[in-house]
């Protein structure tokens, strides 16, 4: 399989990344064959996740925009892939050319990337460490110089812990990073839900497959299971709602059925 140029070295280019499938869906150019192939067999049986990856993309705009409006210019996008028009620090700069912006992915290439994306941005980094090892993440180079976390910062959560299973203690890592961050800080996060698939039982357990097979399964959450993510935080209105829902700025985008089985919200520190 061919290798191209900006792939970092060491990165088996046959071995699909659901940050990269995540890319392949939102149209990007950062991902390999086996990474196409793995999102088109998914779409075989769930035709509309491209749909999600978009409406996904739109609420972290929206919520991004919600953060600056409250007066918090710092971002710790956790779990982030691959940056893509309209991230994070597009949209934030673009309010406050101050804001501070770091990605933390553990996949090499939505890293390097971000890196080459964020070269010439003294306000923006990306480095590698694991949602599981919250101490890591916490304890990251970029971390220390670019956010200040004694005073409210955003923690981004946005379709990472549904690749989280109970054995890697997703509650106890949303916690610990809780925990670190300073009162009036904001929770932003989006999770797949097992109440809102669109499609039959067994015609979306054939997409799912497609996770379970490169070692990354999607784990399915009922909305009260989502909703624990948010002990320690007051939710912001409208609450935890469907993607489409979360303070539309127009009609609720194209009304897309696989948009409905993402769940977003905010919530504040008290």
């Amino acid at each position: 399989m061919e290798r191209p140029p900006w792939a970092p070295r060491g990165i088996d280019v046959s071995v699909p990344s659901v940050a990269r499938i995540y890319d392949f869906y939102l149209g990007g150019s950062h991902n390999f064959e086996a990474d196409r192939a793995a999102g088109r067999k998914a779409m075989e049986s769930m035709p509309g996740l491209p749909g999600l990856a978009r409406a996904n993309r739109a609420f972290l705009r929206r919520a991004v925009r919600y953060a600056m409006a409250q007066g918090i210019t710092q971002f710790l996008d956790i779990g982030s892939g691959i940056p893509a028009f309209g991230t994070v620090h597009e949209v934030a700069q673009e309010a406050d050319p101050d804001a501070r912006v770091v990605y933390v992915d553990h996949d090499p290439v939505a890293v390097a990337h971000g890196k080459a994306v964020l070269e010439a941005n003294p306000g923006a980094d990306a480095a590698t460490a694991d949602l599981r090892s919250p101490r890591d993440v916490l304890g990251l180079e970029a971390v220390g110089r670019l956010l200040d976390l004694r005073r409210p910062a955003a923690l981004l959560l946005v379709a990472v812990l549904h690749f989280l299973a109970e054995a890697d203690e997703p509650y106890e890592a949303v916690q610990a990073l809780r925990d670190a961050m300073a009162p009036g800080s904001l929770l932003i996060l989006t999770h797949v839900s097992d109440e809102g698939i669109p499609v039959p039982a067994e015609q979306a357990g054939r997409a799912l497959d497609v996770y379970r097979n490169i070692r990354n399964p999607l784990i399915m959450r009922s909305r009260d299971e989502i909703a624990r993510f948010f002990e320690g935080y007051d939710m912001v209105e409208p609450g935890l709602v469907p993607l489409p829902r979360w303070r539309p700025v127009t009609a609720p985008e194209g009304e897309d059925s696989f948009a409905f089985w993402g769940v977003a919200g905010v919530g504040r520190k008290a």
